[in-house]
């Protein structure tokens, strides 16, 4: 199990990354393929969040919705 600290660490670590993913997304100066690496990212990282937060009871939503 792993101790309420290091998932929030995890979440902060997520958003960074989610953020960094969409800022690069919106930039645009890309190929096809590496715009949509950039949404694929972003994509899987919104899941990750939403589960963090479900873990951490900030959300009552289901994370697989």
């Amino acid at each position: 199990m792993r101790h309420i600290e290091d998932i929030y660490e995890m979440l902060e670590n997520a958003e960074h990354t989610r953020r960094h993913w969409y800022n690069m997304f919106m930039a645009r100066d890309m190929t096809q393929s590496q715009n949509a690496e950039c949404l694929r990212n972003y994509t899987a990282l919104r899941g990750v969040v939403k589960a963090l937060r479900w873990v951490l009871e900030e959300i009552d939503d289901d994370p697989l919705d």
